[in-house]
């Protein structure tokens, strides 16, 4: 038995409370050593020596490396202690504090068993729920759909279609959004994703001047009210782009450091090197290696007050659902502790998203986001679909390791998404290949977390990296493929199954297809990916229904999906 591999944390990804007497309890072990049979030995933590009980656990999940033990339980009693006992050819162990032992005293456990000393209401990371079964739309204002005709275009510098450059401009506005609500209700959406709508100087708005205003290319503080409450009649959510890490150096508060430096009032906004900021010199913090983006110093008490009075103001104003958090890593964990606290406050259940393009557990530890853009999902996905370099098999671990990141809640919100406008066109990366489109879309419908379409992925647009990947949509329905969009449509729609939005999932590999399962309340729903090369037989047995399907005379060619259904009993 590889010891070096097992791990059990407790109070962490490993051991967590999903609800008020319910906690899941993770075990990792070697790869080599998944014959070992692995038991959960539990009490409360008063009557451990006593009142034990136990029961056996099962591996649910296989990375490339390990495999992770789970177990699900409703305790009567929230002080929960308790061990691993494992048993591998014929011996028994038992790991507890004081990691794998022979034996293990029980009348003196108090001393090194694992314990959830007690599950406090308020430390139960709940899940926002209208995530379970959302469908999410990235837009790029400027280049969706331009729908006041009236404002002044004086500042549009492109034709519609044109290929963009960094900084020209298309027209793109909030009433075109409005306009075309109705639409995107029609792809089975119901949570619209906007990138900065707030007053900038750029076409994308990542460098915002007044946080306040809404910029006058998009429209007015009154649109985006009237976007709001028309999505809401619709059954669609609103989240907006938060830009905390930086600003413009436009911004009034930078401005009156620039005049006085350090006798400015906002000076500690900001981290500084010298008496005064000297964009030239570039003596001060920024968004990159931007001079134009100075960094908000989010440690100073001030700025905190700033950007959380921005975030209430949004709530309460616009009554949006949600924050997507602009380079978020790069703020103080003390920052989004108390960001989270007063925007819950405000509203419950508006959801927070952190970007994080990694590993983003210990923001993810329900203090502070509740999920993040799920990039590592992208990456797989283009390893998996557009590079081939991985198998079936070897992405199947690779997304069981993702899921292994964080806890069920967190996996249950996470924004899963195949591009953006920060990436290559995923349908570029493939190559135009519609058949993988489409399978990478059933992929990202039916795993934990919420589907994220980024604009213009239904009519298989392209681009290359930004600002390719922000072409203008094209609205000529002669160039769309009714059959992509019909296929998309499908699988958005069973984003309202309970079944994927409650259901465990299983990720392995069957014949060398991708199989993921997702299963509630002895229903499955379960999808097949062939990118094998070779066609696969297909036999659906009595009372399953395929639901969605690239399945010709039961034959999966390559590239082919095959999603179905069918009840356990």
């Amino acid at each position: 038995m590889n010891q070096h591999a097992i791990l059990h944390i407790p109070d962490s990804r490993y051991c967590f409370a999903c609800g008020e007497k319910e906690v899941i309890l993770r075990l990792r072990m070697a790869k080599e050593d998944e014959e070992a049979n692995v038991s959960l030995i539990y009490a409360c933590k008063y009557d451990f020596a006593s009142k034990r009980r136990q029961e056996k656990m099962k591996i649910c999940y296989r990375d490339r490396l390990y495999h992770y033990y789970e177990i699900r339980l409703q305790l009567e009693d929230v002080r929960l202690a308790y061990i691993f006992q494992i048993e591998e050819k014929g011996k028994l162990y038992f790991y507890s504090e004081d990691g794998i032992t022979k034996d293990y005293c029980f009348e003196e456990g108090f001393y090194n068993f694992f314990q959830m000393p007690y599950i406090n209401r308020n430390d139960v990371m709940d899940v926002v729920e209208w995530m379970r079964s959302a469908v999410f739309y990235q837009i790029f204002v400027d280049r969706f759909y331009q729908g006041d005709c009236e404002k002044d275009t004086g500042y549009i510098t492109m034709q519609w279609g044109d290929v963009p450059t960094p900084k020209n401009f298309a027209g793109g506005d909030i009433k075109g959004i409005i306009q075309k609500l109705d639409y995107i209700k029609g792809l089975g959406v119901n949570a619209i994703y906007l990138t900065p709508i707030f007053e900038s100087i750029s076409n994308h708005k990542y460098d915002i001047s007044n946080y306040k205003k809404v910029d006058p290319q998009f429209g007015t503080m009154g649109d985006v009210k009237e976007l709001v409450s028309k999505a809401h009649e619709k059954g669609i959510r609103i989240v907006l782009d938060a830009v905390f890490n930086h600003c413009s150096m436009n911004m009034a508060e930078f401005q009156d450091v620039l005049e006085k430096g350090r006798e400015s009032a906002y000076y500690n906004w900001f981290i500084i090197d010298g008496a005064f900021p000297q964009p030239e010199k570039m003596n001060y913090e920024c968004f990159a290696a931007c001079s134009y983006m100075p960094k908000f110093n989010t440690a100073d008490r001030g700025v905190q007050d700033f950007l959380i009075d921005i975030a209430l103001y949004w709530i309460r104003e616009a009554d949006i659902d949600g924050w997507r958090l602009d380079v978020s890593d790069e703020v103080s964990h003390e920052f989004w502790r108390r960001f989270r606290r007063e925007v819950k406050a405000e509203k419950k259940n508006c959801v927070i998203i952190g970007e994080n393009w990694h590993d983003a557990y210990p923001y993810l530890m329900g203090d502070q986001y509740d999920s993040i853009m799920n990039y590592s999902f992208t990456k797989a996905c283009l390893d998996y679909f557009a590079r081939e370099k991985f198998s079936a098999k070897e992405m199947a671990e690779k997304l069981n390791g993702n899921l292994m990141r964080n806890t069920e809640q967190v996996n249950f919100m996470m924004l899963n998404l195949l591009d953006s406008h920060d990436t290559h066109r995923f349908f570029s990366e493939v190559s135009r290949n519609k058949d993988k489109l489409l399978a990478a879309l059933s992929l990202e419908i039916i795993f934990p977390g919420a589907p994220c379409i980024y604009y213009g992925t239904e009519i298989c647009m392209e681009g290359g990296y930004d600002p390719d990947s922000r072409r203008c949509f094209d609205w000529d329905e002669a160039g769309w493929d009714e059959s992509v969009m019909k296929t998309l449509k499908e699988l958005t729609g069973l984003r309202s199954d309970e079944v994927l939005q409650y259901g465990n999932v299983y990720i392995g590999e069957e014949d060398e297809m991708l199989l993921v399962e997702r299963s509630w309340q002895k229903r499955k729903i379960t999808l097949r990916i062939n990118l094998s090369k070779k066609e696969k037989e297909i036999s659906l047995s009595e009372g399953t229904k395929a639901l969605v399907s690239h399945l010709y005379e039961n034959k999966l060619h390559d590239n082919g999906f095959l999603l179905t259904e069918y009840d356990e009993t």
